[in-house]
């Protein structure tokens, strides 16, 4: 296939040669010209070390001619450029285009997923309404993946054809991907995971172990379900490869950005120096204002991101907010409805 992918990080460069060596034509797109220059005089990626850009890739500045004529446009910018990625390249895709997004995030002010956002923006004139949108998620780091390293992701579109295409031109001897019809519930666990990756990392830098980060994970998984399942997405999602699949990998892994920075900010610096010190985009971060306003639109509980959100603000320091978590209210770990089925099918069982 002829794909193109807009955004030359370290998620994008690693995508752009996995897909190139696997037979697709490529073509990269920065908006900086100081990134394209540098990779195309090296072939190497400042943050990926190791990886060589295969000569077949094709960089460049200019997003119509990395737009026009492409089987699949790959948006692969941080989730805060994706509106303005997409306004600059609206002009330069058809109807009918197929778009797969990799950015995860949640926008504030409209809530907008990625995929939503992009929709907004590209359908805005009138005449895309056949543009089919993908959101490809999943426990994937960049580092790994240049590294061909074996990993699984997950294609979701409503059209189960147009999954089936992505899921097709992505598949490689080491990266198998399945599908989804689920978006929604699919974008919405590759967003507010960072944010559970943040308590992760700051559980480490307080000198937590692994009983913490593994009771972290848990009810991390609880609370994205939970909202998830509010929102009308299905369950099984969020027990899949994009929930609790990739919010292991990111509570877990060396190459966590929003590990990384939790467990800076657990060892005494601020949200704004962790993030300088880490030097690249901390989506659980940026992810922290429109979970707040989904938390209180649908009137659901979430702990952990309110505690993450005390310690990123200042409001309070990571150890009063763990006091704070771990002196909640006594729960069970049923949801209310699963205890009352458990009452029921206990009134009609027969005693021995």
């Amino acid at each position: 296939m002829n794909i193109a992918i807009l955004g030359t990080g370290t998620w994008g460069m690693a995508l752009g040669r996995m897909l190139s060596n696997a037979g697709h034509q490529v073509t990269m797109w920065s908006a900086i010209p100081a990134e394209i220059e540098s990779i195309s005089a090296t072939r190497r990626h400042p943050n990926l070390p190791g990886m060589v850009v295969p000569d077949a890739v094709a960089l460049t500045v200019d997003i119509e001619a990395a737009c026009r004529g492409r089987d699949i446009v790959v948006f692969a910018v941080p989730s805060v450029f994706v509106r303005g990625t997409a306004q600059k390249a609206a002009p330069f895709l058809p109807d009918g285009q197929v778009i797969v997004d990799v950015a995860k995030g949640i926008e504030p002010g409209t809530l907008f997923t990625m995929t939503q956002i992009l929709r907004d923006v590209i359908g805005a004139d009138g005449r895309h309404d056949r543009v089919r949108y993908v959101a490809l998620s999943g426990p994937t780091h960049a580092e790994e993946v240049a590294r061909d390293m074996l990993t699984t992701i997950v294609a979701a579109c409503e059209d189960g054809d147009t999954a089936r295409q992505v899921q097709r031109a992505f598949s490689t001897d080491f990266m198998r991907v399945y599908t989804n019809v689920d978006v929604l519930g699919v974008e919405l666990s590759g967003a507010l995971k960072n944010i559970v990756a943040l308590a992760s990392g700051v559980a480490r830098g307080l000198g937590y172990g692994d009983n913490a980060r593994a009771a972290l994970i848990t009810r991390g998984a609880a609370e994205i379900a939970r909202l998830g399942v509010e929102m009308g997405c299905l369950e099984q999602t969020f027990g899949g490869l994009a929930g609790v699949g990739d919010l292991i990998v990111t509570c877990t892994s060396e190459h966590s950005r929003n590990n990384r920075a939790g467990y800076l900010i657990g060892t005494g610096l601020t949200a704004g120096e962790a993030v300088e010190r880490v030097g690249m985009v901390v989506e659980g971060i940026n992810a922290l204002p429109a979970a707040l306003e989904l938390e209180a639109r649908y009137g659901v509980e979430l702990p952990i991101v309110d505690a993450v959100q005390s310690v990123v603000s200042g409001q309070a320091t990571a150890k009063e907010a763990v006091r704070a978590l771990m002196r909640r209210e006594e729960k069970s770990e049923l949801s209310q409805a699963a205890l009352e089925l458990c009452v029921a099918r206990g009134a009609g069982r027969k005693q021995p």
